[in-house]
């Protein structure tokens, strides 16, 4: 792992480690969410017109909405993105489907 890539995850796990409150116990947690943010960022293109001369569209899943919805529930990417993807446009269902994991997961 590169230093400055290992720098920007302890930087955003730090972030978000504060932002939760400040909590002890969830670091691997922290860790792994902020890796994989900012892994997500590097693939994305630097502007949504970036992407468009190749597709003339914007890919169905907004990549933010899945990260907001992981960072606010505390499930990790690839559930929110199944959640999204399974549930649709139902905000509401979809934000029980993710309290109803996390509390599945801390059991």
């Amino acid at each position: 792992m590169s230093d400055d890539r290992n720098d920007r995850i302890r930087d955003r796990a730090y972030a978000i480690w504060q932002r939760e409150g400040g909590a002890h116990g969830d670091h691997e947690r922290h860790w792994h969410q902020a890796a994989m943010e900012i892994d997500r960022e590097a693939a994305l293109p630097l502007t949504a017109d970036d992407a468009l001369p190749q597709t003339r569209e914007i890919a169905g899943t907004d990549v933010l909405a899945v990260e907001d919805l992981a960072m606010r529930t505390g499930i990790s990417g690839d559930q929110a993105q199944e959640l999204i993807d399974r549930l649709g446009t139902d905000r509401a269902a979809i934000e029980a489907a993710a309290r109803a994991l996390k509390a599945k997961r801390k059991r």
